[in-house]
């Protein structure tokens, strides 16, 4: 059934990556014209090549960080939804200063403009920004808990935290519409485990019949949600007048140790592979640190859109092999 929109016109920054390139497919199939903005530093013209030939559809190759480039974009737009950022851990770790850069100064430009003419907008921040938080689950009112400044990693967390700061500013100073929605490990087709995404980079080892290299001791968990569940909440979100000026967690439930989710994944693509167990500082760097658990509590984004995720841990899983094995 059609979904009904406020909208006819949707800009997506980041539209080439993984996240933004579902995004762009749900929102054509619902009737919305849809132009992609991206750099393509960590998207690729790949991800929305099947969209090509789609009339609503418009790729540009843009930086968020340019905002001569980017404000005819937003001009165009009834909505934006911002998903541009630096992401992966890896990424994190190796580029800080394009990753704070990015996430910062994109941000900014993304808000400024669409202020201007009131669009409405929808921020991609992330579960990063509850840091070493132990208060399980993550709730949005919890307090936030960063680590030592020295660390690379505490950068992107905070500067995403920032982004929502200045979001919310926005919305108090200058009503623009916006809301923010906090993703928990998004994961599905079109990942990629090059930037230390965890589950694309165990199914291509399980599928090439390598070690499945687990960093750490392995008792690390994590709640994963399947990119057509985290799409549809991001569209629900947007679509409903009482989200805007609100923090909302986007996420699955159900927690997993890495150790777990190996031989979860080795069980499911019957590999033979084994498991190899690599230090955080060989992995990364003396200066990496991770957090125990992560899970979000998703009760408020399920009482004002009626979202749960719909797609299993094996759902997730078996998607990324098909896709990896060209099936």
């Amino acid at each position: 059934m059609a979904i009904k929109h406020a909208f006819s016109q949707a800009l997506v920054t980041g539209g080439a990556g993984f996240i933004g390139s579902h995004l762009c497919d749900a929102l054509l199939a619902q009737g919305v014209a849809v132009e992609a903005f991206d750099d393509l530093s960590t998207g690729s013209v790949r991800n929305v090549d099947h969209l090509r030939s789609n009339p609503g559809f418009q790729l540009k190759i843009g930086d968020v960080c340019h905002r001569e480039e980017l404000a005819e974009s937003v001009d165009r737009a009834d909505v934006v939804f911002h998903m541009a950022a630096a992401v992966g851990v890896r990424l994190i770790v190796e580029r800080p200063v394009h990753t704070i850069a990015t996430n910062l100064e994109g941000t900014e430009n993304v808000l400024e403009l669409s202020a201007k003419k009131q669009k409405h907008v929808l921020l991609a921040s992330t579960s990063e920004v509850y840091g070493k938080s132990t208060a399980l689950p993550f709730n949005e009112e919890s307090d936030l808990v960063l680590g030592a400044s020295r660390r690379p990693r505490w950068a992107y967390a905070c500067s995403k935290l920032m982004d929502e700061f200045l979001a919310l500013a926005h919305f108090r100073e200058r009503g623009l519409p916006v809301v923010i929605a906090r993703l928990f490990n998004t994961v599905g087709p079109r990942q990629t485990g090059r930037y230390g995404m965890v589950i694309p980079r165990f199914v291509s080892q399980a599928i090439a019949g390598e070690p499945l290299t687990v960093y750490g001791d392995g008792t690390q968990s994590r709640t994963f949600c399947h990119v057509s569940d985290t799409v549809r909440a991001l569209v629900g979100l947007i679509n409903s007048p009482e989200t805007r000026g609100q923090v909302y967690n986007v996420g699955g439930t159900t927690e997993i140790t890495m150790l777990e989710l190996a031989k979860h994944v080795i069980a499911l693509t019957k590999s033979n592979s084994s498991l190899a167990m690599i230090p955080f500082e060989q992995a990364y760097d003396e200066d990496f640190e991770d957090m125990a658990r992560r899970r979000p509590d998703i009760a408020k984004i399920g009482s004002a859109i009626a979202f749960a995720p719909e797609r299993t841990l094996d759902d997730i899983v078996n998607d990324v092999a098909r896709e990896l094995r060209g099936a």
